[in-house]
């Protein structure tokens, strides 16, 4: 018990060293060591992405089929979407990807509290920052017709096939949105834990992780770009 006791765990199971003690960081209980613990949160964190991927899978697989049926329909739904727009956010994503790998750098060397918080605000803003363009491009769709159910006004022979283009345009980056979402939730709360100094050289691992699953989402967009954006230019 006395031993447990030098290892505090916090809300997402990581580990830190006692300052008020000098202790060093110790692994939970049943881990060897805290390389083992370590590599098996990777590990299950890498299992729940590749979950994640199958739902994304599933959702590119349907847009492939449907794109083959009706190439042209397609292609016409793609002409209606702003590559601008698109392009900022592709931007957007990949700065703030870079932020989360700088913020991860910043606790490996045991930078100040407010460099790793610094880090993951900028990431965390670029999130929302994309989210609010984002809206803004929901918006466009809305004004101009291009809304299934809630504003549809395109006509003509294949407007039946360029409304399924917008179904799964809406229904693709419709779940990308809610898991950024989740992201820059994540990354708020380890903001806090990193004001609170949670985060060590030899324990960072709920950080990490919520770097991963940062990148996934990053990595879904530019997914996304090519196969809605770019497939009529």
């Amino acid at each position: 018990m006395a031993e447990s006791s030098l290892r505090p765990m916090n809300a997402l199971g990581d580990t830190h060293s006692v300052e008020t003690s000098g202790a060093h960081a110790a692994p939970d209980l049943q881990f060897e060591n805290l390389e083992q613990q370590h590599a098996t949160r990777v590990f299950g964190m890498w299992i729940f992405l590749v979950t994640e991927l199958m739902l994304f899978g599933a959702l590119f697989l349907m847009y492939t089929v449907y794109r083959a049926f009706y190439p042209a329909a397609f292609a016409e739904g793609s002409r209606h979407l702003d590559l601008a727009l698109g392009g900022i956010n592709t931007a957007v994503l990949i700065v703030s990807s870079l932020c989360i790998a700088l913020a991860i750098h910043a606790a490996r060397t045991s930078a100040k509290r407010s460099q790793l918080a610094l880090w993951l605000l900028a990431a965390a803003v670029l999130g929302i920052v994309f989210m609010v363009i984002k809206g803004y491009e929901y918006f466009l769709h809305y004004q101009n017709g291009e809304m299934p159910v809630f504003n549809w006004t395109l006509t003509g022979a294949g407007a039946g096939h360029v409304q399924l283009f917008f179904w799964l345009y809406f229904a693709m980056t419709g779940v990308h949105a809610i898991h950024l979402s989740i992201g820059i939730a994540l990354v708020g709360i380890m903001i806090l834990r990193a004001l609170l100094g949670n985060f060590k050289p030899n324990a960072y691992t709920p950080l990490e992780m919520t770097g991963l699953y940062w990148h996934f989402v990053d990595i879904i967009w530019i997914f996304l770009l090519p196969l809605l954006y770019l497939i009529a230019r």
